[in-house]
């Protein structure tokens, strides 16, 4: 399973793994050739659509010779390209959309008895992910849809066309999910919407979102809840109040700026200019001191000036983000943006890209030093320090997000570990102080999954050894472009 893009893909991959073990399959162990391949696509940015068709070409020579190996692409590249991906990729087998990603196990057995490719796109959602078997990935992580689809126009986005009008899922409905989870082992959860604090649009209440936050700390043994990613123009002070009054919501807010510019913003078809959106961090502060605030931002947007990244320059310089999420503005067919005239040159965009770069370098490592010294509660992860091996360093999320590297202590991912942090870089903290380990219900799950048989025994599915991707990072939100 290859998965391109937010963490609403991530999470669909969890589902597309639970339909096909559900079907009887099974996942290849590391290294093997598996016999079914799904790539779960982004169309968000350019490179996205590069690496799908790179990939593509590196697996044809390995299907050819491989009888019987299937491979399918779904996500929002194939809901916007659609049976242009089997013209150009004619060794795919399956290409299905972000409205019926429950039909993977159905196409992928036509295929196989027709004998040729199926595609299969739907206009309209068929079923709420959320109702679809899960393979979680974590055994103490979780995430949990709230919403899916956009209300918004951004001119630089085509996820609304993708993905479709926001639809809301009920409150009990994602209260019940929450508790299964929790009940499995489950510390944190991850509330997922493309404008998560919309929640509610489609049922009329626009206090939804506070409410569920609010309804959340009332799950017990529910320890960590985060969200994201919230839109500057819909956010309300019910929110903020909800985050610091509710124990178990982090302090840690990723709310996607895109531009400090007004025109810029206005041409981006964002409904909030950069008052608004200071407004919103300093209450945040004044309510949260201790919080960890990161966002998106877009470099290069069409008629962009030096005038207008200088203004992008001073609210990074005014928001002191923990980190941020720069993106290099690219051509997005299909979107407004796309036939906008004063196409800013790659040239100054990567030298305006860099300047930016550095800038929120600066202020992360500045932000991070003041956390040295402090006691920080870590939830130990797997997958988070690719150096842990050689270090025997522990990897996992502060309350805040930040990435700690902890000394080597007896504890599993899902545990807790209370450290003290030593040494300061601008992406990661180190503590070689271990204060004392908890050992966690969500631990003991790990460590029965570790001990538990693969299920079924029919088809292997897996990654290709091709370009394995690099682990994702912490918390972009759950759309790029939003």
């Amino acid at each position: 399973m290859r998965t391109y893009g937010c963490q609403m893909n991530v999470h669909d991959s969890e589902r597309l793994s639970g339909l096909l073990e559900d079907a009887g399959y099974v996942r290849a162990a590391e290294g093997d050739t598996p016999d079914v391949v799904v790539f779960n696509t982004c169309a968000v940015r350019e490179n996205a659509d590069n690496r799908l068709y790179g990939n593509l070409g590196h697996l044809r020579p390995i299907k050819m010779a491989r009888k019987g190996m299937q491979i399918a692409v779904g996500g929002c590249l194939a809901q916007k390209d659609q049976g242009e991906i089997v013209r150009k990729a004619p060794w795919v087998d399956v290409v299905f959309g972000t409205h019926n990603i429950g039909s993977l196990p159905v196409l992928l057995e036509r295929a196989r008895i027709a004998e040729e490719a199926q595609v299969e796109i739907k206009e309209s959602l068929e079923t709420f992910p959320s109702t679809l078997p899960s393979r979680r990935e974590s055994a103490y992580a979780a995430w949990v849809a709230i919403s899916v689809g956009c209300n918004n126009t951004c001119t630089f986005c085509i996820v609304p066309s993708l993905r479709g009008k926001e639809k809301d899922r009920r409150p009990g409905d994602i209260l019940g999910e929450v508790r299964t989870l929790v009940d499995q082992g489950v510390l944190e959860v991850t509330l997922l919407g493309q404008n998560v604090n919309t929640y509610g649009v489609e049922f009329g209440d626009r206090l939804a979102f506070g409410k569920l936050l609010r309804a959340c700390g009332d799950v017990e043994g529910l320890e960590r809840v985060r969200f994201t990613s919230p839109h500057p123009a819909a956010f309300t002070d019910d929110v903020i109040a909800a985050m610091a009054e509710t124990p178990n919501v982090m302090h840690q807010l990723h709310m996607p700026l895109q531009s400090g510019s007004d025109r810029v913003l206005k041409a981006m078809r964002r409904s909030y200019r950069s008052e608004r959106y200071l407004g919103i961090i300093e209450r945040v502060r004044a309510a949260m001191p201790d919080a960890a605030i990161s966002t998106d931002i877009i470099v290069g947007f069409p008629g962009e000036t030096e005038e207008d990244f200088q203004q992008t320059l001073d609210v990074v310089r005014q928001s002191r983000f923990a980190n941020a999420f720069t993106f290099q503005y690219s051509i997005r067919p299909g979107t407004p943006a796309a036939t906008m005239e004063d196409q800013v040159p790659k040239a100054v965009v990567q030298e305006r890209y860099e300047r930016l770069v550095a800038l929120q370098e600066e202020i992360s490592w500045e932000e991070n030093k003041k956390q040295v010294g402090r006691t920080l509660e870590v939830l130990v992860a797997e997958g988070e320090g690719r150096k842990d091996d050689a270090t025997r360093r522990l990897s996992g999320r502060a309350a805040d997000n930040r990435l700690v590297h902890v000394a080597a202590a007896d504890a599993r991912p899902g545990d807790m570990v209370t450290v003290e942090v030593t040494y300061a870089a601008p992406h990661h903290l180190v503590a070689d102080k271990v204060l004392s380990v908890r050992r966690t219900r969500a631990g003991d799950a790990w460590e029965a999954r570790q001990a538990a048989p693969q299920r079924g025994s029919s088809v292997n599915l897996g990654m290709p050894a091709i370009g394995r991707p690099a682990p994702l990072p912490a918390e972009p939100s759950a759309c790029s472009a939003v």
